[in-house]
């Protein structure tokens, strides 16, 4: 079996960042591919009523203790961004746009780098300037990402692609849905990697 599998993730999501730096080479291990998806987080949140880590204290404070143990455990590189945590749209609008404009491997390209800006540098990819310059490295225009990523229809797509995730049963993220089994949350990597074996 040579399906893809879908990875829904959020930008202002850590655990995503940590997901998204594993899920492509479990995949390529199992010969699939993994159709990268952004959805909006708080979006998913108001569907569900479940409120995000950062409003209720107690969680909070332990959430920031698990990522810094988390990133030690797997040898990934974790640095608190500035202002986090944030609602970030710039990402997934320009994500999309791009996809739409140069396909799905630069897009998959650009969003792999742009968490790895943020929550590996500490660097804003909520600033435009910020998000064509990483764009730019990949060979795509400046001035049409710009202009590309805050059209009415990108808008639209963006919270599209949340209402699909809700319809499929996506209630977080990071997440991932593969052989009709789903997957919630960087720690089920290994659940989803013993999926992907059996087939």
């Amino acid at each position: 079996m040579t399906q893809d599998i879908t990875f829904y993730f959020d930008f202002a999501s850590p655990y995503a960042y940590f997901a998204a730096q594993r899920i492509d080479a479990l995949a390529a291990a199992h010969g699939r591919t993994v159709r990268w998806t952004p959805v909006l987080l708080a979006a998913l949140r108001q569907a569900t009523g479940s409120p995000l880590a950062p409003e209720v204290p107690l969680k909070w404070a332990y959430v920031q203790r698990d990522l810094e143990r988390t990133a030690r455990l797997h040898d990934i590189a974790y640095r608190q961004p500035p202002g986090f945590p944030r609602f970030l749209l710039e990402p997934g609008r320009a994500m999309l746009w791009i996809r739409q404009e140069h396909g799905d491997a630069i897009a998959t390209a650009f969003a792999r780098n742009c968490f790895s800006a943020y929550f590996g540098d500490g660097v804003d990819i909520g600033d435009v300037a910020v998000l064509q310059g990483i764009a730019a490295a990949l060979g795509v225009d400046r001035a049409a990402l710009a202009a590309g990523m805050v059209a009415p229809a990108i808008k639209q797509l963006l919270k599209q692609e949340s209402e699909h995730a809700l319809a499929s049963g996506v209630f977080g993220v990071p997440f991932v849905l593969a052989d009709g089994a789903a997957f919630w949350g960087f720690d089920r990597l290994p659940h989803l990697q013993a999926q992907l074996a059996s087939h």
